[in-house]
Order: structure tokens, then C-alpha cells, then sequence
């Protein structure tokens, strides 16, 4: 073996060895530094244009950044008010019932030992030592104290994934920033690395941008007119809290699976229920044939321009992606089909015979 080969094994061998580690440490920041890169994707002409009026591409990261900041957040604490708001309702219901269901248990306890089967039951227990009575008391109190153990536990995990959540949103925002502000370096470094031919390299980006836009557009779009048309439907049935019942319609309409329907179903019965059921049919109405018109017309001309990709493999790309990669797999499954996709046509290219490169 040369010396050579020697060197050629022991520096991809030790540059596949520092790879691994690179992604070992990035792994637990990965999920922040993806949707930074989203961000920056969406974001990036609306950059260039800024950069482009002040002349200062650090200045124009720091503005664009910080107003999607405020975008992410401001909804946030509004959402958070009002969940705030709708758990102090809760609690003060949860509170009547619970003072209902203690004096329901007596009322229960009371005639439970007043009945043949209790009068037996009671004789038997006395002759141990035991009163009904007693015994009843203290699974009541035992089941509550599970009940609030329960609630402790999972409050203290909601905590910790509020907490969690505000570290992801600044590791993504000090990304996001970096991003717009070095990006057309990453990618050009990114570019010159990659070992293909330049009309390969051209094509697979291309393709990536092509499609992450498109789906993008596609999704986003679909969702957004859907939360606008669904809840324009809440506020004239006076279905209660329709702003925020339309943001969780538009965030549900994101879903290959279910979608919409989370929200305007039980939003559609709970009006039957309190307004009366005509109400509920037009609501019911409403909601279907708008959900129909952009899922079927408005979607899949915006999400299909520009990837090449038939909804179908749109349609499993979307679905394997959540599955994979959870909400990034929004984009990260259509992303990836479509780059295979561009693969396949650049060996074609690269290594076909001659009457396919011919016919192709």
C-alpha cells in the first residue's frame, strides 16, 4: 500500500470520526438550529431587500430578527393569557364540583349503609373492628390525594417544557440571526464542498429551494385561510373565544391527518348544544366546503408549483415526515423526496448509456 492511500484512508477515516462527534455534540441543539434555518429560508428576500435600503447586513439581521421575535412571542403571551384565563375558569369549576361531588359523598355513604346489602356488609365489618362508614371516608380521601399527586406531577412537567421551550426559542433566535446575517457564505462553502459535477450542484439546490419554498407556501397558505375562513364561522355562530379557537384551527390545519376537523366538530356541537342545532348545521356547512376548496384547489396548485412532485408522494412525504421528524417533518419529508428525486435524474445524467441519456 503507497503512502498515498495511507494518507487518503487515515483523513476520511478521521474526518468521518469527527463528523460523528460534530453531530454528538449539535445533537441536542438540532432541533432549534433546523427551525432557524426555516426561518432564514423564509425570511431571506425580505432580508435582502432590507440589507439592500440600509447597506448593513449586520444592522438588517438585527431588525429582521428581532421582529420575528416579537411575531413568535407577542401571539405567544397572548395565547398564554388566555390559557391563563381559561385555567382560572376551570379551576373555580373544578372547585364547585369537587365541593358537590364531597357533599354527594356523604349523601352517598349515608345510604349506601342504610340499605340491605350496606346493613349486611356493615354487621360483617363490625364484628372485625372495621365501620363502613370510615372505610368509605378514606378511599375518598385517597383517591383525592392520588388526583392531586397527579396534577403536582404534571404541572411540574409542563413547567419544564415551558422552560425548555424559551431555550430552544433563544438558540433559535441567536441562530436565526447568524443565519441571515453569514448565511450566502455558509452556502456558497456548502456548495463548493460538495462533489458533483456544478450542473448536479445546481440542480439538487435548486431543488431544495424549489420545494421547501413551495411547501412552505403551500402549508402555510392552506392554514392560514383556514383559520381565517373557519373562524369568521365561529364569530358569526358565537361560538366563545373564536379568535383563539381560530389560531388552534390555522396551527391544527398544518395536520395531514385530521387537520381542521380537531377544532370545527366539537366547536360545531358545543353550538348545537347551546345555540341550537341549525346553528350547528351552517357552522358544520361552512367549515366542510372551505376545508374542501383549499385542500383540494388552493394547496395543491401552491404546493405543487415548483416541486414537480404528484400529490401523492407530496401527500406521504408530509406524513412520513411527522412520523420521522416530528413537526419539521412538515418540511423535511417533501425536502428529502425531492432531493432523491434530483439524485436520480443527476446519475441518469452522469451514468446512463447513451440512448437513455438520448430518449430522457
Amino acid at each position: 500500500m503507497d503512502r498515498e492511500r495511507i494518507i487518503n484512508l487515515f483523513f476520511f477515516g478521521f474526518l468521518a470520526l469527527i463528523a460523528f462527534e460534530l453531530y454528538q455534540v449539535l445533537e441536542p441543539f438540532l432541533v432549534p438550529i433546523a427551525w432557524a434555518i426555516l426561518l432564514a429560508f423564509i425570511v431571506h428576500p425580505l432580508f435582502e431587500r432590507l440589507t439592500e435600503a440600509i447597506r448593513s447586513r449586520s444592522l438588517a439581521a438585527v431588525i429582521t430578527t428581532t421582529s420575528v421575535t416579537l411575531l413568535i412571542i407577542l401571539p405567544a403571551l397572548w395565547l398564554l393569557g388566555r390559557l391563563t384565563t381559561e385555567a382560572q375558569t376551570l379551576y373555580g369549576e373544578i372547585a364547585e364540583l369537587v365541593r358537590r361531588t364531597g357533599s354527594g359523598q356523604a349523601s352517598a355513604s349515608h345510604w349506601l349503609v342504610t340499605t340491605r346489602a350496606g346493613i349486611a356488609l356493615q354487621r360483617i365489618l363490625a364484628g372485625r373492628g372495621i365501620r363502613l362508614e370510615d372505610e368509605i371516608s378514606k378511599l375518598a380521601v385517597e383517591a383525592a390525594k392520588i388526583t392531586s399527586d397527579y396534577v403536582v406531577l404534571h404541572a411540574s412537567y409542563v413547567a419544564r417544557n415551558v422552560i425548555a421551550a424559551v431555550v430552544d426559542l433563544a438558540i433559535t433566535m441567536i441562530t436565526f440571526f447568524y443565519l441571515l446575517r453569514d448565511g450566502n457564505f455558509y452556502y456558497d462553502e456548502l456548495r463548493a464542498i460538495t462533489p458533483l459535477h456544478e450542473e448536479d450542484k445546481q440542480a439538487i439546490f435548486e431543488t431544495l429551494r424549489a420545494t421547501l419554498s413551495s411547501v412552505m407556501r403551500g402549508l402555510m397558505l392552506a392554514a392560514l385561510m383556514q383559520g381565517v375562513l373557519i373562524g369568521l364561522g365561529y364569530l358569526v355562530c358565537g361560538v366563545p373565544y373564536w379568535a383563539f379557537l381560530a389560531l388552534l384551527t390555522a396551527a391544527c390545519g398544518l395536520f395531514p391527518l385530521g387537520g381542521t376537523v380537531l377544532v370545527w366538530v366539537p366547536a360545531a356541537i358545543y353550538t348545537g348544544y347551546n345555540f341550537g342545532w341549525s346553528w350547528a348545521v351552517g357552522l358544520l356547512i361552512w367549515s366542510t366546503i372551505a376545508v374542501t376548496v383549499i385542500d383540494n384547489l388552493l394547496k395543491p396548485m401552491a404546493m405543487r408549483h415548483g416541486t414537480g412532485l404528484p400529490t401523492l408522494l407530496l401527500f406521504f412525504g408530509i406524513a412520513g415526515g411527522l412520523a420521522v421528524y416530528g413537526p419539521l417533518g412538515l418540511f423535511a419529508g417533501p425536502a428529502v423526496i425531492a432531493v432523491f428525486a434530483a439524485l436520480l435524474r443527476a446519475y441518469r445524467r452522469t451514468y446512463g448509456d447513451e440512448e437513455t441519456l438520448k430518449a430522457a
